[in-house]
């Protein structure tokens, strides 16, 4: 459990910072549209910070943290949120920037974006399997 506090914790440091750079950046370069940035914060906080606290809840209540598959969770989430806001941050700089990118680069990080939503969906699966195997084995 403690584990997944600590997670919880880094990803509302890491929102916290994506949130504090989104408004200086835009603010310093007089950016008023939409941009990728402004979803960081709450990615984070939602897909991080939230979600490994309510894990943390099962943990307590269910021991899933006993299973093989709360493992392969914790990774393959992890790897896929980092991937996912790396490629909103990527997106996110070209956009405030206004820089014209290559439809080739523009691919390039839709498909990396793509494979971290992946992830991040194979992810919740194992997490659904190591509830499921925790509610039988109770």
């Amino acid at each position: 459990m403690k584990k997944s506090i600590n997670t919880a914790f880094i990803y509302s440091i890491v929102a916290m910072v994506f949130g504090v750079f989104y408004r200086e950046f835009t603010k310093y370069l007089d950016f008023t549209g939409f941009t990728k940035l402004s979803v960081m914060h709450t990615h984070s906080f939602t897909l991080g910070m939230f979600m490994f606290l309510i894990v943390a809840l099962f943990i307590k209540n269910l021991n899933i943290d006993k299973t093989k598959e709360y493992g392969r969770f914790f990774v393959i989430y992890n790897i896929g949120l980092v991937v996912t806001l790396i490629t909103l941050f990527a997106r996110g700089i070209i956009e405030v920037l206004n820089k014209d990118i290559t439809n080739a680069v523009n691919a390039s990080i839709s498909g990396i974006a793509g494979i971290g939503h992946i992830l991040l969906g194979v992810g919740i699966i194992f997490l659904f399997l190591s509830i499921k195997k925790s509610i039988v084995e109770k």
